[in-house]
């Protein structure tokens, strides 16, 4: 054996959910090699198994690589030291080999036991308080200096998902992307998930793009909403000035929703929208001073959804309910996914990814969009458990509608 190695172990479904391989191939991919020591398989679907495997590469720089890329499969090294710590240089700055974290439950060893890392996120630090025996996840931003931070990869477990057994809507569908699926059917699972979700008590999020007020399906989720099958909103200031524009105007983006034929004059009707509501003061000062009776903004405001309209440097207005400051946008969104357990993002790219990066892995997730592409940068920026549906806005909102019964 020659080169720089270090010992790792694999524990749990590693080869019924094809633990096992990824790590082979993850090796073998990035230029390193390994030696299995050690295996053991376990018989039964409720018995785990075990692997204990030598990673080998040709400096100390490419295997630290190749063992952060092999910790989101479960690898732990074989030491028994606990997580190592460094405090933060400044506020807002981390410490060097600061351990950058995945959407999957995570564990650090502090005093020789594995601790749950709470505030499950991807690419966050882990704060890490010895003295409490507490870990969490949190952004760069919110580092202040002397904040230990776990460091390197000694003392870290991730626990990547298992192979589902049940044959639901999430499980067999989530890792393909075609327009070609059976969109009924995908959509009345998606429908029998939300009302078991409800039951449950748990949260409905979705994730809301101008075009679902564009293609006319503005009704059908205001129903959606109405019928208490959604608890928070995200979206920008399109989604809500469009909106205002469609009930105010009877348009979208100057075109009218009841023909599809452009109005004249109508590129001017969104600035109305929003000079309305900014006169207004408010979404909730616009609903309760009857200037808005009707739409989505009117349902979310009447039923109490929670809404985080984020801006961006093209707004026009932009509304007052949109926030303007990326740093705050980020907090409200965090803390309104709290008991989320569904979310749907429809239409819009940039929002998704966005509300994608600060979900668990344990969160369903439908995304849907008309370009097969929205679907896949999402799963390629690590939101792997996503089920994406290719189809037209209008059609899913409307379908999903009638499977709600609503």
């Amino acid at each position: 054996m020659t080169g720089y190695t270090e010992e790792i172990v694999l524990e749990g479904h590693i080869i019924d959910s094809w633990v096992l391989p990824k790590v082979f191939d993850t090796i073998m991919d990035m230029g390193g090699s390994f030696e299995l020591q050690e295996i053991q398989v376990g018989r039964h679907k409720d018995e785990v198994s075990f692997a204990r495997l030598q990673v080998i590469s040709e400096s100390n720089v490419h295997l630290d690589r190749i063992l952060t890329a092999l910790q989101q499969y479960g690898a732990v090294l074989s030491s028994r030291n606990d997580v190592q710590l460094r405090e933060a240089p400044c506020d807002g700055a981390l410490p060097d080999e600061f351990y950058s974290t995945t959407h999957m439950p995570t564990q650090v060893r502090l005093q020789g036991n594995w601790v749950p890392v709470t505030e499950t996120e991807m690419d966050l630090v882990i704060l890490v308080n010895p003295e409490r025996t507490t870990a969490r996840m949190v952004p760069m931003a919110s580092v202040r200096k002397g904040d230990l931070i776990a460091v390197g990869h000694e003392g870290i477990r991730v626990i990547p998902p298992e192979r589902s057994r049940e044959r639901e809507v999430f499980a067999f569908m989530a890792s393909d992307v075609s327009s070609e699926r059976p969109k009924r059917l995908v959509i009345d699972q998606i429908a029998k998930q939300m009302k078991e979700t409800r039951a449950r008590g748990k949260k409905i999020l979705i994730v809301a793009g101008p075009a679902i007020i564009h293609s006319g399906a503005g009704p059908y989720l205001a129903r959606i909403i109405r019928a208490g099958y959604v608890q928070a909103l995200f979206g920008g200031n399109a989604i809500a000035t469009h909106d205002v524009e469609s009930v105010l105007m009877g348009t979208s983006l100057g075109v009218a929703l009841r023909d599809g034929q452009p109005v004249q004059g109508g590129h001017r009707h969104h600035m109305h929208a929003i000079n309305v509501i900014r006169r207004a003061g408010s979404l909730k000062a616009a609903v309760e001073n009857g200037i808005l009776r009707e739409g989505v903004m009117y349902e979310c405001v009447k039923n109490n959804v929670e809404m985080v309209l984020a801006g961006s440097v093209r707004d026009d207005g932009p509304l007052p309910d949109v926030i303007t400051d990326i740093t705050v946008a980020q907090q409200k969104m965090r803390a309104a996914l709290k008991d989320v357990e569904l979310v749907l993002m429809v239409a819009t790219m940039l929002h998704s990814i966005a509300t994608g990066n600060m979900l668990p892995a344990s969160v369903k997730v439908a995304v849907v969009d008309i370009n097969p592409a929205v679907v896949t940068k999402l799963a390629d920026r690590g939101t792997f458990q996503a089920l994406g549906l290719v189809t037209d806005a209008e059609l899913f909102v409307r379908e999903l509608a009638e499977a709600l019964q609503v």
